[in-house]
């Protein structure tokens, strides 16, 4: 029997939204604050995922800077469905404009300008009755699930919202999705909140207004209380494979240090079987880190390149920059072969600066850059938000490592070198966890990883890093918000150029 290994898409990629298309499959996720918005996925056997690029990718779609833009705002929990040959994504800017609906013929796009609909609530839902009646299913502000009847082509609404059902008892219903199953509508909804007590849970209905019962065994997921590698569980969408087979799409963590555990790739998308009981209720095992992979066959698709040469005419869709790629900030064309990024802010601080990133997918990574930072400054970034980041900079005749932790930023350590192209190299690995009662007093960590910087190449003989910083001030729990690690190149003062960028995950020590 073939496996698969959870997460499906890892790192930050959370609140996946999945709809199937003949032998097709497409994902989307959250993106909060960075652009482009919305990465978009196509997969042939919900295992290999490929991205294809982001829904929102043009700055026409948005305004941006994302109008009010701060760490973990901007784009919530889209959902993705296709209805009379159309593709829908229906989403949140909870930072400014509030709901809004685009959609394209093919998924690749190009997919149009946003439709704002005049609802107040978030993560909304779209789903069609036979006689081509909408519904949208969002979380209210008040709280608990609303309903309303809409024209999704003109964002108009057609009926007032009404509420539907507040889920089992849980804390932040929301998160719905709204399906026809044979002779039952399902809602299925997040609660418990997006941490340790995240769960699924379901309620059905003869028709989508309503009365709602809810599922004997709610919540229908949860790993709370639990030991188990993947945690935060929730926020889920169904999709019925070729075969008959069903299947969800969820959001996790994992996990990683000392009491009380800490996550920093962000929450991932994951998959798990999902069987229909007796009395027509669906019944989730808990996700799984190893499973049997759902079709007869495996279709590989190509992941992330592991090195970019610079030599495109675009950037890649994997890379996302916070809150806006303003205009001549960067550039493939005036070094040809090298990525150039101009200074739009004096420092990593403050939204407002130039950074291009990629989503850290691995507990132990590897990332080095070739850089030439001329007269300005700029390096590479470990980034969470503007105060959780260390990096490690070259400009002014030296290479230093910077850390920035809530209120603190501190240099913490420094080098002087010539001028002209540098290789720095920023490595995670993940550390060994340290007993309660043990004395830090030689450099050991409780910590989920050790971030360390170098210059040049780590591997050669009697190489020692720049500096070793604990991981775990880079973390959710620690940073608070939605999202987790990106790591980039920036620049902060004047021009910065980067021949090539490469990322590797690592054996774990």
């Amino acid at each position: 029997m073939r496996t698969y290994d959870n997460p499906v898409i890892s790192g930050f990629h959370p609140d996946p939204s999945i709809c199937r298309v003949g032998d097709d499959y497409y994902l989307v996720c959250s993106s909060f604050e960075y652009f482009p918005g919305l990465p978009l996925f196509h997969s042939k056997d919900l295992v290999h995922w490929e991205q294809i690029g982001n829904v929102l990718d043009r700055p026409g779609q948005l305004p941006l800077p994302l109008p009010g833009a701060k760490a973990s705002g901007g784009l919530y929990a889209p959902t993705i469905r296709h209805h009379d040959g159309r593709y829908w994504v229906i989403n949140t800017n909870i930072d400014g404009g509030g709901n809004f609906i685009v959609s394209a013929e093919r998924p690749e796009g190009p997919w149009t300008d946003p439709v704002w609909i005049d609802l107040t609530g978030i993560d909304p839902d779209l789903a069609w009755e036979e006689d081509g009646t909408c519904w949208c299913a969002f979380s209210g502000p008040e709280g608990g699930i609303n309903m309303a009847r809409i024209d999704p082509a003109r964002g108009e609404v057609l009926e007032k919202p009404f509420a539907t059902w507040s889920g089992s008892g849980l804390k932040y219903p929301e998160a719905p999705h709204l399906y026809r199953i044979r002779d039952w509508w399902y809602l299925l909804i997040a609660e418990g909140g997006t941490e340790r007590g995240h769960s699924v849970s379901v309620a059905r209905s003869r028709s989508p207004r309503g009365p709602w019962e809810g599922a004997p065994a709610n919540p229908l997921l949860s790993h709370s209380g639990t030991a188990r590698p993947i945690q935060n569980t929730g926020h889920a969408d169904l999709v019925e494979a070729p075969d008959g087979s069903w299947w969800m799409v969820l959001l996790g963590v994992r996990p990683r240090g000392f009491t009380p555990d800490v996550h920093v790739l962000g929450r991932e998308t994951f998959l798990t079987p999902v069987e229909w009981d007796r009395d027509g209720w669906p019944a989730v095992a808990p996700v799984p880190v190893t499973h049997a992979a759902p079709g007869g066959a495996w279709h590989p698709l190509t992941a992330p390149p592991s090195r970019d040469d610079f030599d495109g005419p675009a950037l890649a869709p994997h890379w996302i920059s916070p809150f806006a790629r303003r205009e001549g900030s960067w550039s493939l064309a005036e070094r040809p072969g090298w990525l150039r990024l101009g200074a739009t802010g004096p420092t990593l601080d403050r939204p407002g600066y130039t950074f291009v990133g990629r989503r850290q997918q691995h507990h132990d990574c590897r990332v080095t850059a070739l850089i030439d930072p001329g007269t300005g400054r700029g390096g590479l970034c470990v980034r969470l938000d503007e105060a959780h980041h260390y990096e490690v900079e070259a400009g002014d005749g030296e290479v230093r490592v910077v850390a920035r932790i809530g209120p603190l930023r501190q240099t913490v350590a420094r080098r002087p070198v010539p001028a002209g192209p540098l290789r720095l190299t920023v490595t995670i690995r993940t550390s060994d966890l340290v007993p309660a009662s043990a004395e830090l007093t030689d450099g050991g960590t409780t910590g989920p990883d050790t971030i360390a910087f170098w210059l040049d190449d780590p591997d050669a003989p009697d190489t020692r890093p720049l500096a070793e910083l604990d991981g775990r001030y880079l973390s959710t729990e620690v940073a608070c918000g939605f999202t987790g690690r990106v790591i980039g190149m920036y620049a902060t003062e004047g021009t910065v150029a980067f021949d090539w960028f490469e990322y590797a995950p690592t054996p774990s020590v």
